[in-house]
């Protein structure tokens, strides 16, 4: 089956938490797995904020190569709902003042993480399974993945002030792709769809207004 990059870009921005296994320094040739939660960056990489206590960044630091497994939080039925497994490499980087923004948008409860001992890595994808059902699967490759259109943080500011001009009460933007838009509401995080090769501008202002401040069904 061929995967297209939008359904897989849909899940992995619709997941909150996900499955981070790493090589264990503790117990050699042992997979070692913990639930992390789920931000990315512009360029649709998770992004980790860990400490460096936790055993799993033991395991990141000596050895980068990760996986991670990623389920629809909609779904009922494990069998029959869209999920996807990750393979790559989880690199340490210093978080700029934009990135840094970008993930306490989606988490600010980890702003207190910052002053402590906790460090960011960023996932860089090399291979990516995804399942969209029974019989439905397929991989899609790091080739695909860096030919990604993205905005730069000075667009995605822009935008993100355009829609939150237009949301209704109750809505707070999270961020915004040329895939689609994040957003929080009662019900918690969701997102909504965007036509890659569509004025962004238009769209936005089209859908914005019609954010749903309850849970998409």
């Amino acid at each position: 089956m061929k995967i297209t990059p939008t359904p897989v870009i849909g899940l992995l921005h619709r997941a909150i938490y996900s499955t981070l296994a790493t090589q264990s320094v503790k117990f050699p040739g042992y997979p070692y797995a913990t639930v992390v939660p789920n931000v990315l960056d512009a360029r649709h990489q998770p992004i980790l904020l860990i400490s460096l206590l936790a055993e799993h960044t033991k395991n990141l630091l000596a050895d980068r190569r990760i996986s991670l497994s990623i389920t629809d939080p909609g779904i009922t039925n494990i069998q029959e709902g869209a999920r996807l497994t990750v393979v790559g490499d989880a690199e340490p980087f210093e978080a700029d003042a934009a990135m840094t923004a970008r993930y306490l948008r989606y988490l600010p409860e980890a702003e207190q993480y910052l002053p402590l001992d906790f460090r960011f890595f960023r996932v860089i994808p090399n291979h990516l399974r995804y399942i969209a059902g029974i019989g439905q699967m397929g991989w899609l490759e790091a080739e695909e993945w860096t030919r990604l259109p993205a905005l730069s943080p000075d667009e995605e500011e822009a935008l993100i002030k355009l829609a939150a001009n237009v949301a209704p009460n109750g809505v707070t933007v999270l961020g915004i792709d040329r895939f689609g838009m994040d957003y929080r509401s009662a019900d918690g995080r969701q997102r909504v769809a965007l036509e890659p090769e569509s004025d962004l501008k238009a769209q936005i202002l089209a859908v914005a207004p019609t954010l749903s401040v309850e849970a998409l069904s």
